[in-house]
Formats: C-alpha cells, structure tokens, sequence
C-alpha cells in the first residue's frame, strides 16, 4: 500500500514539473531574438525598459557590384567612437557583415524634424583626398549601392509602389542615385521627378524615419508602461536629397526644399550637410511582436510564390518517382522469381541479364581510392544540410538570427569528420585497399583544401579591394584551427574505427579473370546515361534554386526552410531512384562498372546546377567589373562542387545497397 502511496506521489510530483516547465517555455525565447521593451524617457523602469533606441549600421553592398564594403569605407558621418562594433558570429564574418554603432540618436516617443547629424561635410575636388572621398560616394551612387541598418533586431526597409499597385520592401536603402547622359535614371531617382538632371548624382543626405510600435494594450506589461511604451514592429525610411543652405531648422527639411546634385565632372567646393527626422506610430493591434517580419517577406516581389507552381512540381516529381519505384519493384521480383525457381529443364537454368555479371559486379573498381574519399566527403556534407534544415525548420536559424545558419553550417561540417573518416575507411577496405594513411589524408585535406583554396583565392581578391567581405586574418587562423584541430583528428578517429571494423563481406563471390563487356548501344553507353541521370534530380530543385540565388545575390530574404527540406528529401529520393533504375539497365546490358557510374549519374545533377547559375547570372543579375564577374563564378563553383559530393554520395549509397540487396536475394550456382 506504501508502494502505490509513493508511486502517487512521484507521479504528481513529476506532473507539477512538466506544468511548471510548460509555464516556463512559454516565455521561452531564442537568444538574441527576445522582445524588447521600450519605454518613453521618465517611466519607472518596472518592466525593464529603456528609452534609447540603438540604430546599428550594416555593410554597404549592391546588386551590380559583389564586393561589399564597410559603413566606415565611405565618408557618412561616424559615430563617436569608430571602433563601437558588435560581437559577430561566424557566418556574419563569413558573410561579410559589418555591424558598427550609428550616430544616429534615437529615443521612444521623441520625434524629431530635421536633426543635424554631424558637421558638414566640405570636399574641395583640387585636393586628392577630398576627391578620392567624393569618387567613392559617386561609384557608390552609380553602382546603386544599398545602406543596411538594423534598429532592435529589424532591418530598416525602404517601401515604394512598384508596377502593378503593390507596395515592395526593400531590407535596405540607396545611397543616392545617378542619371546618365542618355537620361536614364537609377531606380531610386525615378521616386522624385526632381532628380533629373543629366550627368548628375543625388546623394539622399536626409532621411524620414518612421517607427511603428506596438503599445502593448492587452498584454501584461503594466499600466504605465501601456500607456507610454511599447514593442517597436517596424522601422521604414524615405531618402531624399536636400540641398541645405543656412542654418537647419524644421523648415529647411519639410517645404519642398531644393535637390542637391552633384555634377559628374565638378570642379567647385561641395558641401553636404546630413540630417533626419524621427516619427512615432502606434500601429495596428492586430500587429504583435511575434508577426513584425510577415510586411518584409509578403511585400517581395520574388517571393510571392507561385504556390500551384510549385505544388504541380512537386506532384510530378512524386508521381515519376512513384512509377520508378513501382517499375522497378515489378521487374525485380519477375527477375528475381524466375532465376529462384527450381524446375526440370536446362532453359529454367539459363542465365541471362544482370546476373550474368554476378562474378565480375563486385570487382573493385579503378581508382578505389578517390572514389572512397569522395564517398566519405560527400557523407559529410550530406549530414551536414540534413542537420543544418532541420534546426531550420525549428525556426533556430530564422533570418532574424543573423549568421546563425552559416554559423551552424560550418560548425557542423567541422565536427563530422567522424562520419567523413569512417564511410571512406570502410568503403575503401572493402576494395581491398591497404594505404589507409594516404585515405584518411586525402579524406580529411582533398575536399576541404579544394574549398579552402577557392576561398583563400577570392578573399585575397577582397583584401585587394578593401571590401568587407574580405576575411580578417585572425578569423581566417581560426578556421584553419577548427579544420586542423578539429576536424582532421576526428576524420583519423573515424578512419580508425572503419578501418578496424571487419571487411564488408561481398554476396557473390568475384572471379578471377574479368568478363568481356559486350558492345552497348547509345542508351547504355556511360555517358548518355550519366547526362540523362541528373535531369530529373534538377527538375525538383529548380524553382526553390531560384529563390535562394535571390537571397544570395539579391539581398533578399529567404524564409521558406520547411519547403526546403521537402524539397531536399524529394531531392534524396529522386537521385537514389533514378540511379538505381540506370544502374539496373547497365547491368542487365551487362556492364558491371557501376561503381563510378552511380556516383556520376546523381552527381552530374551539379553540372545542370553550374549551368543554371551562368543562365541566372546572364538573365537576372546586372554585374559589372570582371573582379565582381570572378567572385561570382568563385563562389559558385564551391557552391557546386559540393553539391557535386552531396549528390553522387547520395546515388552511390542507393545502389550500393540496391547491388548488394539484389544480389543477395538470388541463388547463384
């Protein structure tokens, strides 16, 4: 009875916990993503609010240009201290973010009109510093480079009307904008038909910045604090070029005051006051905190998704894949069937087809080796994005966690050298390979010192140009320290263990002497078969490509990581069917080198990828300047390569198991 009273008790004691810590995830919030509570300056600080409002400045980068620089490189007005900068993670560094304190003062609930920033700007064009200054605003200005600032988290975003009616968000906005000779206007010039002088830049010295908040009514946030504080939801801006003259005052910045240009060959003193206004907003109710980014990503014009599109792509990739599966499924077990069957009769007994070859499918293949590393390699990566989308989809690498998702990337990539090592050590065993010093080697420098390389290279192209993307030196030291403390000893660990592991025993036993492959038609031939296998893997892929080259190239922002991983699993499945079903024709044609064909038949699926990315390049993007034209193809060229060892593992692995599975299931004399 005792027993049962205490067994009562542990339960409701157990019961109280999970209450408790349902409670307490309630308030649960991701680190750096928590609201903040602003509040108007003299409320009593009982909820923990602050009144000032940090503005941060981001890097600087463009569309027609891909080396971004730095807030710093050019000459806007700087904050009092210039060396004011935020802790970065991994991927901001990698990606070349930049985030530095503003001059920019911001308080809740003080509006302002017309606020000087800092002391005018004078640039004299007889003197080579004060000329080199005004270059850099105007191949700014030419190249429509974009300003990036973060206030409380959210990007500052630029909203216009575009074709159609509908207003478009830009996470970003111009540093001016420049009319040509031909009279051809920048986007942001065509926003005031005042900008219209030729051969003329307008540089956008002033800004509106309206702030919409939440003020919390219905929330338990207090009273006081309801009434003069809230929860910012949105921060907006309106460039504009002013020409100021005189002192500043309200009236110099609200009525219709003339443009500045500045012309393109200028020989006069210029002199550039910057200046901005603040204005408060409460916003709607039905607008929270938690729903602040949905005007962002609603208002893009790219990401308004062709949902039928996508669902009717999606449809017939399953659909093809459904009958691969059934065809193949069907065959087999005819196949299979009439090869077990015992019956009288020396025609029951005849072979033919794929287990013709059953002496020879499992020789080890030309260089055992590469393929092994490549294999191991591309487990790697493979691990690596099916981890990284599924932290994703939970909503931890959100696009308001900056750098979170590259962050979580290469730290994953870094610690699976385990898995690396050990997939390259027990494959390469089982081709009866006894250098497994040069296999772990090659397994843990070859793919990696091919990135490596093809990263070094471009970031001194970065250096070269002072641009923010350029990796510091130290942070460059402390990825080849991740590489070679970390993932270079737990690649010789894995490496260890595969290779102790007994050697993978083959079901059919492989004769000496190598059988002639007979001549095959064009269909069955390597190559025909290699080129027709990544088709159908790239067809799945596509339009979900298209959206993140957006995000990559185009500064916008990518949020759909739960139709990703659908499309990464279609995207698994696809390669292994369609490798599995060429690799069945081959071998009932009997050719039984299959072993680098599985891994090329997915793995060409890169090629359509590189080919996709020149055709986007060519159609999508207005880059100018070879050095951009370089780093483009530089960065696409990593993107593909490991794509590359992604997919191939991903076909390797399927018929590996398909060739050992059918061949197992079949009595071989």
């Amino acid at each position: 009875m005792g027993s049962i009273q205490e067994s009562g008790w542990v339960w409701r004691k157990l019961l109280l916990v999970l209450s408790q810590l349902i409670v307490y995830s309630q308030a649960f919030y991701l680190p750096g993503l928590a609201p903040v509570n602003y509040c108007a300056k003299g409320v009593i600080d009982v909820q923990k609010c602050q009144s000032e409002i940090p503005l941060f400045v981001n890097r600087l980068n463009s569309e027609e240009s891909v080396i971004p620089y730095e807030y710093s490189h050019f000459d806007f007005c700087q904050a009092r201290d210039k060396y004011d900068t935020v802790v970065e993670n991994l991927g901001q560094v990698v990606f070349g973010e930049r985030i530095q304190a503003s001059p920019y003062r911001l308080e809740f609930m003080k509006n302002l009109k017309c606020e000087k920033v800092c002391d005018e700007k004078v640039y004299n064009p007889k003197l080579k510093e004060d000329k080199q200054k005004l270059n850099d605003l105007k191949r700014a200005m030419n190249l429509n480079y974009y300003h990036h600032w973060i206030v409380d988290n959210m990007p500052v975003t630029w909203c216009y009307i575009v074709e159609g009616g509908s207003v478009f968000c830009a996470t970003g906005f111009p540093v001016g904008c420049f009319v040509d000779s031909s009279h051809r206007p920048k986007d942001a010039c065509v926003m005031d038909k005042r900008y219209k002088e030729r051969n003329t830049y307008y540089l956008f010295n002033h800004l509106d910045l309206n702030i919409t908040y939440h003020s919390g009514q219905g929330e338990d946030w207090g009273s006081a604090f309801q009434d003069r504080g809230g929860r910012i939801i949105s921060v907006r801006v309106t460039p504009r070029s002013i020409n100021h003259k005189g002192a500043i005052s309200e009236e110099s910045c609200t009525s219709n005051p003339e443009v500045m240009g500045i012309p393109s060959e200028n020989e006069d003193e210029i002199k550039i006051t910057y200046t901005y206004s603040v204005t408060f907003t409460q916003g709607p109710e039905n607008i929270r905190w938690s729903s602040r980014w949905d005007y962002i990503l609603d208002s893009m014009p790219h990401t308004n998704i062709q949902w039928f599109s996508i669902l009717n792509s999606l449809v017939i990739v399953l659909f093809l894949s459904g009958m691969v599966a059934m065809i193949m499924l069907r065959t087999l077990h005819k196949d299979i069937a009439r090869y077990n069957q015992i019956e009288a009769g020396e025609d029951a007994h005849e072979e033919y087809g794929w287990k013709l070859v059953h002496g020879d499918v499992f020789r080890p293949p030309r260089r055992g080796m590469l393929l092994s590393v490549m294999v191991g390699s591309g487990t790697q990566v493979f691990i690596m994005t099916l981890v990284t989308l599924f932290f994703a989809c939970l909503g931890f690498l959100s696009p308001a966690n900056r750098g979170a998702l590259m962050t979580c990337a290469m730290v994953l990539y870094v610690c699976l050298g385990f898995p690396a090592g050990f997939v390259a050590a027990r494959l390469y065993k089982s081709f009866g390979g006894e250098k497994w010093k040069t296999n772990v080697l090659l397994t843990s420098m070859l793919c990696p010192g091919i990135v490596f390389a093809l990263f070094f290279l471009m970031n001194l192209i970065l250096w070269y140009k002072g641009s923010s993307a350029a990796i510091p030196f130290t942070t460059l030291l402390a990825l080849l320290a991740l590489w070679f403390l970390v993932s270079v000893p737990l690649t010789f660990v894995g490496s260890f263990f595969g290779y102790r592991k007994r050697c993978l025993e083959n079901p059919v036993r492989t004769n000496q002497i190598p059988r002639q492959i007979p001549e095959q038609s064009i269909y069955t031939q390597p190559l025909p078969g290699i080129i027709m296998g990544g088709v159908l893997p790239f067809g799945c892929i596509f339009i979900q490509l298209f959206f993140i080259l957006n995000s990559i190239w185009s500064s916008q922002t990518y949020y759909m990581f739960g139709f990703l991983f659908l499309v990464f699993l279609i995207l698994v499945v696809t390669c292994s069917e369609t490798t599995v079903l060429l690799c069945y024709f081959h071998l009932c044609a009997e050719d039984y080198h299959w072993w680098w064909r599985s891994f090329l038949t997915s793995g060409f699926t890169a090629f359509y990828l590189f080919v996709y990315c020149v055709h986007y390049f060519v159609t999508k993007l207005s880059i100018e300047g070879i050095v951009s034209t370089m780093l483009y193809f530089g960065y696409t060229a990593i993107m593909v390569f490991l794509f590359f060892l992604l997919t191939g593992t991903i076909g390797f692995v399927a018929c590996f198991w398909f060739v050992r599975k059918i061949y197992s299931v079949v009595k071989v004399d």
